[in-house]
């Protein structure tokens, strides 16, 4: 593994460290959804979410499609789901 693969990784997991971006991203793994679907489901506020949304968007986590002034967000690739599916996973496990 490269140093510039170790220095993305760790962008990467830094943008994953907000309970509220995870669960957005849980949110967009399960289907393409607005900003103001993200606040229904959430509970945040709309400008949280949108805060959210342009950090997942920076660390090209998340990629946007527009239609007229509607923004419709979704995962840029599954392995984002699978990394955070597993890590939430994990963390559920009792040590043994």
């Amino acid at each position: 593994m490269t140093d510039q693969g170790v220095v993305r990784a760790s962008e990467l997991f830094k943008a994953l460290s907000s309970p509220s971006r995870l669960a957005i991203l849980l949110l967009l793994a399960k289907s393409p959804t607005t900003v103001g679907g993200l606040v229904t489901a959430t509970g945040q506020s709309q400008p949280l979410v949108s805060q959210h949304l342009k950090n997942l968007r920076a660390a090209n986590v998340v990629t946007v499609e527009r239609l007229g002034r509607e923004a419709t967000y979704s995962l840029a690739d599954r392995h984002i789901a699978h990394v955070i599916e597993d890590a939430v996973s994990h963390s559920m496990e009792v040590p043994g």
